[in-house]
């Protein structure tokens, strides 16, 4: 093996596996996630601002102006550099009590487990007005919740529904006014690690360590078709 790609679900425990792969000779990418690692075990990392990620996310939420922040917030898989990148942000705002955490709660980035989220603080009956997903597909069972309990959500509705990922099928929720936000993770870090190889390949040197991709965050209202169709992922 001659190169090995991670994108880890975990940021830390890794350190044996890739003195592993150097001992062999086998040159290591990091890309989407950073890991908690010494920058001697991998060739270079091409990965996301999982922080701002976050950071970009709260900002467009503050600027809706909302005379109160009543959040379900539902989590990536714990210790994720998505996850945790994604959370801080909006867990200052909790600290800072500019808003309130109505729930709390990881569905391991899982559809089904962010529904049964939704509809447990649906049957308690405690308000909320945002649901804070931190991926497309909790941000899917969210809703499905939603709909089947006749909450309405999106554009001038009851519920904020801000998803991650920018699936192509989360976006054209986003333009149908179903949805209110979107942010960005990559979907172009392949080519940049395939020229980086090519370079390794031809006997060059590679100009940067690390390399972090340029992201953004869709907003209901303003959202296009053509940037579903540059910035989409899949079909």
């Amino acid at each position: 093996m001659d190169y090995l790609l991670i994108s880890a679900a975990a940021t830390d425990g890794w350190d044996s596996v890739l003195q592993s792969a150097k001992e062999a000779g086998t040159k290591v990418f990091l890309f989407d996630r950073m890991l908690n690692t010494s920058e001697d075990l991998y060739e270079a990392a091409v990965v996301s601002d999982m922080a701002k990620e976050g950071e970009t996310a709260v900002e467009w939420l503050k600027s809706q102006n909302l005379d109160d922040y009543k959040v379900i917030h539902i989590q990536g898989a714990m210790g994720s550099d998505a996850q945790i990148g994604r959370t801080g942000a909006l867990e200052a705002e909790f600290t800072a009590g500019t808003m309130t955490k109505v729930a709390q709660q990881t569905a391991t980035w899982d559809e089904a487990t962010a529904k049964q989220i939704v509809e447990s603080v649906i049957n308690s009956g405690e308000g909320f007005n945002v649901i804070y997903a931190e991926n497309d597909g909790m941000a899917k069972g969210a809703v499905a919740a939603l709909d089947e309990a006749g909450i309405t959500h999106g554009v001038g509705k009851d519920v904020i529904i801000m998803g991650f990922d920018c699936n192509k099928w989360a976006l054209r929720e986003l333009l149908a006014g179903n949805w209110n936000y979107d942010g960005q993770c990559s979907p172009f870090q392949a080519q940049v690690i395939a020229d980086m190889i090519s370079t390794l390949e031809s006997g060059g040197a590679l100009a940067s360590k690390k390399v972090i991709s340029e992201e953004k965050g869709f907003d209901a209202t303003t959202i296009t078709q053509a940037d579903i169709d540059t910035y989409g992922l899949g079909e």
